[in-house]
Formats: C-alpha cells, sequence, structure tokens
C-alpha cells in the first residue's frame, strides 16, 4: 500500500532530475488545473441546482413580474448565478497557456546548461550536450502535455457557463 501511495512522488522526483526544477513547477500548475476542473464539476452537479431552486422559488414569489425593478430583480439573479459558474474559469484560462510558458522556461534553462558545459570544457562534446538538451525537451513536453490536457476543460466550462445561462433566462419567465 506504502509503494502505491509513493509511487506519485516517486514519478515527480524522477521527473525533477530528468527536467529540472521547472518540472515541479509545471507540476503544481497541473495540481492546481484538475483541481479547478474538479471543484467545477463538483458545483456544476451539486451546488448549481440548488442555487437555482432557490432563486426560482424568489422568483415565483414575486407578484408582479412585469415592472422594471422587476426586471431589474430577474436580471440581477441571472447575473449572480452566472457570476457563481464562471467563477473559476478565469484561473484556467491562464493556467493553460502558462504551463507551455514554463515549459518554454525551463527550455532556456536546459539550453544555458548546454552552453555552460561547452564554455567549461571548451569544445562541443555530445555527452556533456546530451543532458541540458534533454532537460530542455523534457520541460517543453511536460508544459506542452498539462496546457493540451486543459484545453477541453476550459472550453467545456465556457460553453456550458453560456448554456446555462440561457437555461436560467428561459426559466425566469415573466
Amino acid at each position: 500500500m506504502l509503494e502505491i501511495l509513493m509511487s506519485p512522488l516517486e514519478a515527480l522526483t524522477a521527473m525533477r532530475h530528468l527536467g529540472g526544477p521547472v518540472v515541479v513547477w509545471i507540476f503544481g500548475a497541473c495540481v492546481l488545473l484538475f483541481t479547478i476542473v474538479l471543484e467545477r464539476i463538483w458545483y456544476f452537479k451539486m451546488v448549481l441546482p440548488h442555487d437555482v431552486a432557490a432563486s426560482l422559488a424568489d422568483w415565483k414569489k414575486r407578484g408582479n413580474k412585469m415592472s422594471w425593478a422587476s426586471r431589474q430583480i430577474r436580471a440581477a439573479m441571472i447575473s449572480r448565478l452566472n457570476a457563481g459558474m464562471s467563477s473559476k474559469l478565469l484561473m484556467l484560462r491562464v493556467l493553460v497557456p502558462m504551463a507551455p510558458l514554463l515549459g518554454l522556461v525551463g527550455t532556456v534553462l536546459g539550453m544555458l546548461a548546454v552552453f555552460d558545459s561547452m564554455a567549461a570544457l571548451g569544445s562541443a562534446d555530445a555527452r556533456s550536450m546530451a543532458t541540458g538538451v534533454s532537460e530542455a525537451m523534457v520541460c517543453t513536453l511536460t508544459g506542452l502535455a498539462v496546457s493540451i490536457s486543459g484545453l477541453y476543460p476550459v472550453y467545456y466550462f465556457k460553453r456550458k457557463v453560456a448554456m446555462e445561462t440561457e437555461r436560467l433566462a428561459d426559466k425566469f419567465h415573466f
């Protein structure tokens, strides 16, 4: 059981040795990204239906639904629900392009290591260059993998917010 629990830590340590310290930051961005994705799934499945039901109950209690004040209250209710649905989307939209940029930082650091080894040896030894190039490519690959895997959830939740907002506007009829 302990081996199973320690395997992610061992994988992260191995990736750290292969890709340098930037891989840890990319992994942190990945954990944050998918934590937000899981939280958004939970919000849409568990929290939003209760919030919608409470707002609809408040709306149905109103007597006059045709006045200007009622229309403003309806718009405020829909806006509040929309704000709840889209509250973490900005963070997701920042994390997706940030991962390849962190990979680029790792690539630059790896290439600097290559140039350092070349300067220290005075020649371009393939063995000394391989470590830095490998570090650079692992960072690039890790950043791209996190970014590509985060593209779909960002698109999905953006579309889901728009669809749910339209549904809410239909539910809050006059």
